[in-house]
């Protein structure tokens, strides 16, 4: 069996510049931290219009006051949760490339694989991410839909026919992950 020749020992350039090129991992923190920070303002965002609706909600009931809430209260709750499906994306993206360039995280390694903060390699991180901004597309249509006054039944039909692509896409898109 013919033997490998042994490696020639490194230099100290080398070595130094090899030690560089692995330090650059940090570099996507310049990614990870605003990602995070951004985060948590969506999540502030979210909670505030929350309970925003809800004292108008308190209001215009126990004490009679205030607009009618009948026509704001769902695309209000639809806007809040798409804003939490964006702050979910920011999260899942911020600690899967922490994850993956510079370290696993060591409370995340206790959970289960399927945790959405435990990402494997890139491409599972993209998937991550592409399901739940699907899903916020599809929270966006809806909130889009909720205004909607029909002129003729063809745009009724067309509205159908919308609903049926969406989904057929949840459909693939759960197909694709049982495989």
């Amino acid at each position: 069996m013919p033997q490998t020749p042994p490696t020639p020992p490194q230099g100290r350039w080398e070595r130094r510049f090899e030690r560089l090129l692995w330090s650059s991992r940090f570099l996507v923190l310049l990614a990870v931290i605003p990602s995070l920070a951004a985060a948590l303002a969506l999540f502030i965002i979210g909670t505030m219009d929350i309970l925003k609706l809800v004292l108008a909600t308190a209001g215009y009931y126990l004490v009679g006051t205030g607009p009618d809430i009948h026509d704001t209260v769902v695309p209000s709750v639809v806007m809040a949760v798409d804003i939490y499906l964006v702050a979910i994306v920011l999260l899942i993206f911020g600690l899967g490339v922490y994850r993956l360039f510079v370290s696993p995280i060591e409370q995340a390694e206790e959970h289960a694989t399927a945790h959405p903060f435990n990402v494997q390699s890139f491409d599972q991180l993209k998937d991550k991410i592409a399901r739940v901004v699907i899903l916020a597309v599809i929270i966006e249509f809806f909130r889009a839909v909720v205004d909607i006054r029909f002129q003729t039944p063809l745009e009724a039909i067309y509205l159908a026919l919308s609903v049926l692509a969406l989904a057929g896409a949840l459909y693939l898109m759960n197909l694709a992950q049982k495989h």
